[in-house]
C-alpha cells in the first residue's frame, strides 16, 4: 500500500488574511466531510474555496472518534440519503483503490452480523433482504459453519456475512481530500471560529464573522456558503435561519473499550443483532489497521444543547453493560481486559425517544430563501464511509 500523504503546514487566518474579499464558497468544519466537500468543489474550474476549521488541525471531533469502519449499506432504507451515499462512498473507496493512486491505508476485512436466538435469526433475514433490495452481497453462515470458521465467536444462531465491510485510517482518508483540495488551490483556515453569518440579498452573498486564536476578529464573504459543521451544525444553522427555522442539538455519546488480551479472536468484525428499543447498531466487537480490538460504542444520550459543553471522559461506568453486552457473542471475554478508551459523540436530529419511533436521515438541503446556503444536519454514522459520496453529492446540489 502506497505511504499516506503527511500533513500538510495548515495556515491560521488572522488580520493580515482580510486581502481575501470574497470566496466562491466557504464550507465551516474541517471534519472528513467538510474536507471532502471542500476537495469536490474546489475541483470545479473558476472556485475559490476556503474551508473553516475551529481547531489547529483538520479531523479533531467526530472524524477522530469513532469505529472507522467502512459500512457496506446494509442496515438503510433503500431510498434514503445514508443508503444512497454509504454505498456510493464505499464503492468510491474501493474503486479508487484499483487504481493504484488511492495513499489511504484500509482492510476490506468484512463483518458478520451474529444471532444468538429465533427472533434476532428472523432478524437477520430482514437484514438480508434489505441488503439485496440495496444491491449490497451478503451470505448466510450456518452455526456450525460459524463454530468452524471462529470458534470463540458464539453465533448459536448462525451470521449474516457482509463482505464488503472493511476498516480505513480516518486520519489517512482526511488527508487524501486535504492534499486534492490544496493541490488543486484551495484555502485552509484553521484555529477561526465563525461567530456570525448575515445573508446579503442585493448582492445574494453571505458575509461570515471568523474570531482567531488570539481573539481578533475579521471577516469574509462568500458567494456560497455549507454548513459542515457536525456538532456544531445546528448552531451554525441557527445563526442564519429565521427563529421559526432554528434546529435543537441532540447529542448521543458513545464510550468504546479496548480489550487487553488475546487479539487473535476473529478476523472479522462482529456486530450483533441491534436490540429494537435501541437507536445504535448495539456494542460491536472493532479492530484497528493495526490488530488492536476494540469494542463498542455504548449509547449514552447526553443532557446539553451546546457541543461545546461535551464531555469525553469515556464513561468507565458502563463497563458492566459491555461485559454484558460483549459476552452474548464473545463468551470468554474475563473481567479485567476491557478499559474505557476513548468516546465519540454523535450529531443527533432527533431525541432519545424520537429515535426509537423513526429512522433519522442525513439532512443535506439548499435552504429556502437563502440561495447557495448547504446545510447538512445529523451527519452521523455512516459518514465516514459517505464522505466522498456526500462532496460530489452536495458539489451537484449547486449544479457544478
Amino acid at each position: 500500500m502506497l505511504r499516506p500523504i503527511p500533513f500538510l503546514a495548515l495556515r491560521a487566518f488572522s488580520s493580515s488574511c482580510r486581502s481575501l474579499a470574497e470566496f466562491s464558497h466557504v464550507v465551516i468544519g474541517g471534519g472528513v466531510v467538510g474536507t471532502a466537500i471542500g476537495s469536490e468543489l474546489q475541483a470545479v474550474a473558476g472556485n475559490n474555496v476556503l474551508l473553516v476549521e475551529q481547531h489547529s488541525h483538520l479531523a479533531t471531533e467526530t472524524t477522530s472518534r469513532n469505529s472507522e469502519v467502512i459500512h457496506a449499506g446494509l442496515y438503510y432504507p433503500k431510498d434514503s440519503l445514508k443508503g444512497k451515499l454509504c454505498i456510493r462512498g464505499k464503492n468510491k473507496i474501493y474503486q479508487a483503490a484499483e487504481t493504484g493512486k488511492f495513499q489511504v491505508d484500509f482492510l476490506k476485512c468484512g463483518k458478520w452480523v451474529v444471532a444468538q436466538d429465533e427472533s434476532e435469526a428472523a432478524y437477520l433475514e430482514k437484514l438480508a433482504k434489505n441488503s439485496a433490495e440495496n444491491g449490497v452481497p451478503v451470505s448466510f453462515v450456518s452455526p456450525s459453519q460459524a463454530r468452524a470458521r471462529l470458534p470463540l465467536i458464539r453465533a448459536e444462531y448462525g451470521a449474516l456475512e457482509s463482505p464488503t465491510t472493511g476498516i480505513i485510517s480516518a486520519h489517512d482518508y482526511t488527508v487524501f481530500f486535504q492534499g486534492q483540495f490544496e493541490n488543486n488551490g484551495g484555502t485552509i483556515g484553521v484555529n477561526s471560529t465563525l461567530v456570525g453569518v448575515q445573508f446579503d440579498r442585493g448582492t445574494s452573498s453571505y458575509t461570515l464573522g471568523l474570531q482567531d486564536e488570539s481573539g481578533e476578529q475579521f471577516e469574509i464573504t462568500a458567494d456560497n456558503l455549507v454548513n459542515a459543521a457536525g456538532l456544531h451544525a445546528p448552531r451554525v444553522s441557527n445563526m442564519l435561519l429565521p427563529p421559526e427555522r432554528h434546529l435543537r442539538s441532540y447529542f448521543a455519546k458513545g464510550t468504546y473499550f479496548s480489550y487487553e488480551g488475546k487479539s487473535k479472536i476473529t478476523d472479522k468484525l462482529i456486530y450483533p443483532c441491534p436490540n429494537p428499543n435501541a437507536s445504535s447498531l448495539g456494542t460491536h466487537l472493532t479492530f484497528d489497521l493495526g490488530g488492536q480490538l476494540k469494542f463498542g460504542p455504548d449509547l449514552e444520550w447526553l443532557d446539553i444543547e451546546n457541543a461545546s459543553e461535551i464531555d469525553y471522559t469515556p464513561s468507565a461506568g458502563n463497563l458492566e453493560a459491555a461485559y454484558e453486552a460483549v459476552e452474548r457473542y464473545f463468551p470468554r471475554v474475563r473481567e479485567g481486559r476491557l478499559v474505557a478508551s476513548y468516546s465519540g459523540v454523535r450529531p443527533k436530529i432527533f431525541s432519545a425517544a424520537d429515535n426509537k419511533k423513526k429512522f433519522a436521515d442525513f439532512i443535506i438541503r439548499e435552504e429556502e430563501g437563502f440561495p447557495g446556503f448547504v446545510n447538512l444536519i445529523g451527519i452521523e454514522s455512516p459518514g465516514l464511509t459517505a464522505s466522498w459520496a456526500i462532496g460530489e453529492y452536495v458539489r451537484d446540489i449547486y449544479h457544478l
